[in-house]
């Protein structure tokens, strides 16, 4: 285990509450990383328990920025860091109905045994007291973090009663040390997954969704949710692709291809790594049988059954917006024999949608490294296609004129249209600004407002 050098302010905190005759441990997430061997730096979740009540921590720190919190539970804040107090008595009244006499004294009895037993899962339920560095761990979490083990603490219907939300914890933090699920912890959140979707707020299952896409294989976060039978209720366009055939260009179901993306992408960008996992989910609505083989055609334009699940799970509109664009744009090709002109109505179709080309490339790398029946792109290959998004991006400005991606970027508006063609607004206008954007995506160097005015009135001859 790593030595405590945690901030002066904490090891304060613990050093004050003890010297005026009260324990105090750190507790839950901080010991459980410190264990695992988070670079302390990267550390968050840092709770201190102690059995001083709230008015004996107000008097111990009364000359500092204490403020309590909570309605519910008796915390208070000193300097920001989180002090929760707990004393055994507080258990007793309402809890000692519900446990067996042997295990009484052993669970509530004791501080800080009497909390940590209300805690949802073994390696969270550890305390350490940092001046000695001695672990309280009555639930065996230590081991079971050795061996990669997710498991309730103490009773598994009674910590699942208490919060349903921790069924779909337990698959999070299965993801978390890739470990696996405890197979009596498994078997009570397969019966009580109902549970998930009726006491569950949507905004909080989002967050364990996004605490997800932080880890090295949030893949891992799904499986084990399918395992529990929870994905159904959270993401069941995705879950009902897990059988799904990827088809003849792919040597993995559609549920495995979406899962290996996912983990391609970076966790610096939850929302685009969540938008990898779901990107192939709409080939369920779109798969079809033609000439004897089995088809995708137009899946990414079929994500309403995506779309509904982030609105139910509460995702921003912004949020979902982005994953809906991602999704629609993930097919559009880029190939080493691209053309220029290809290129350029490539990028007019992501500007379209709302997609930086950097996305763009990120989301095909991904999902080509997914395919186990072809070869991910190689770095020069990687390199030989920005390359020839740069050009496109450069070449028209070298030739004196800015590269349009859309209309509104024309050198000419639908104003300057309906001067040169004195009409008034109309569907007509629209067409010629069209027109023009089109021939400028062929011929970059046309965006020039003398030359356009030049296509307007030919246009009009024409038509």
């Amino acid at each position: 285990m790593k030595t405590i050098e945690d901030t002066t302010t904490s090891l304060d905190i613990v050093k004050n509450i003890k010297s005026a005759g009260f324990k105090a441990f750190f507790v839950g997430g901080f010991v459980r990383d410190l264990l695992i061997g988070i670079n302390k730096e990267k550390m968050s979740d840092l709770d201190i328990l102690t059995n001083a009540s709230v008015e004996d921590i107000i008097k111990i720190f009364g000359s500092q920025n204490v403020k309590q919190v909570g309605k519910s539970f008796s915390i208070c804040l000193v300097n920001g860091i989180e002090i929760a107090s707990c004393r055994a008595d507080s258990y007793r009244s309402s809890e000692l109905s519900k446990i067996s006499q042997s295990s009484k004294s052993k669970l509530y009895d004791s501080f800080p045994e009497c909390d940590l037993a209300h805690r949802d899962i073994t390696i969270n339920s550890m305390a350490l007291d940092p001046l000695t560095n001695t672990i309280i761990d009555p639930f065996n979490g230590r081991k079971d973090l050795e061996d990669k083990i997710i498991r309730f603490t103490g009773s598994p219907e009674e910590r699942i009663f208490e919060d349903p939300l921790r069924m779909v914890r337990v698959c999070r933090f299965a993801s978390m040390i890739q470990g696996t699920i405890d197979s009596s912890t498994l078997s009570s959140i397969v019966k009580h997954r109902h549970l998930v979707t009726k006491s569950v707020a949507p905004e909080r299952l989002r967050n364990e969704i996004i605490k997800a896409m932080a880890y090295k294989k949030p893949s891992l976060f799904f499986k084990a949710l399918n395992s529990a039978k929870l994905l159904e209720f959270i993401f069941p366009s995705l879950s009902r692709c897990c059988e799904l055939d990827g088809g003849p260009h792919h040597g993995e179901t559609v549920f495995e291809h979406c899962l290996m993306s996912g983990d391609a992408l970076s966790p610096r960008n939850p929302i685009l790594r969540l938008a990898g996992f779901l990107h192939d989910a709409g080939k369920y609505d779109a798969a079809q049988i033609k000439d004897g083989q089995l088809t995708f055609i137009d899946h990414e334009k079929m994500g309403q059954s995506i779309i509904y699940d982030l609105e139910k799970l509460r995702f921003s509109c912004e949020e979902i917006n982005f994953i809906d664009s991602v999704i629609k744009t993930h097919m559009r090709p880029l190939k080493a024999d691209s053309t220029p002109k290809a290129v350029r109505r490539l990028l007019a179709f992501l500007k379209e949608h709302g997609v930086e080309w950097q996305t763009f490339m990120q989301m095909r790398i991904a999902d080509k490294s997914a395919n186990l029946a072809k070869k991910p792109y190689t770095q020069e290959d990687i390199k030989l296609r920005v390359g020839k998004i740069w050009n496109e991006l450069k070449n028209a400005n070298l030739k004196g004129a800015s590269l349009p991606l859309s209309v509104k970027e024309l050198a000419i508006s639908g104003d300057d249209v309906m001067e040169i063609l004195n009409i008034s607004p109309s569907p007509e206008v629209g067409k010629v600004m069209n027109y023009l954007f089109e021939s400028v995506l062929d011929e970059p160097c046309l965006n020039k407002f003398e030359i356009l005015k030049e296509l307007v009135i030919t246009y009009n001859s024409k038509n």
